[in-house]
């Protein structure tokens, strides 16, 4: 069904990644790292690992943006 146009539909979907089924999300993590899960997704887990690391993005911008706050 990739590439194909459907009835209603004005853009082509796009191949589904290959990816590969794990039990859970640490092993998930432990097996592809957070990278590898969040942004080439290597499994399931794909938007889980992405807010796992907005939130780490997040912790540092802020950190950054209170430390220039008091310097």
């Amino acid at each position: 069904m990739a590439g194909k146009v459907s009835s209603g539909e004005k853009i082509p979907r796009r191949p589904l990644p290959d990816f590969e089924t794990v039990g859970t999300l640490s092993k998930a993590l432990a097996r592809d790292g957070l990278l590898g899960t969040a942004l080439e997704d290597k499994n399931e887990f794909g938007p889980n690992a992405m807010i796992i690391l907005l939130m780490i993005v997040a912790t540092i911008t802020g950190g950054l943006l209170l430390l220039f706050r008091y310097a």
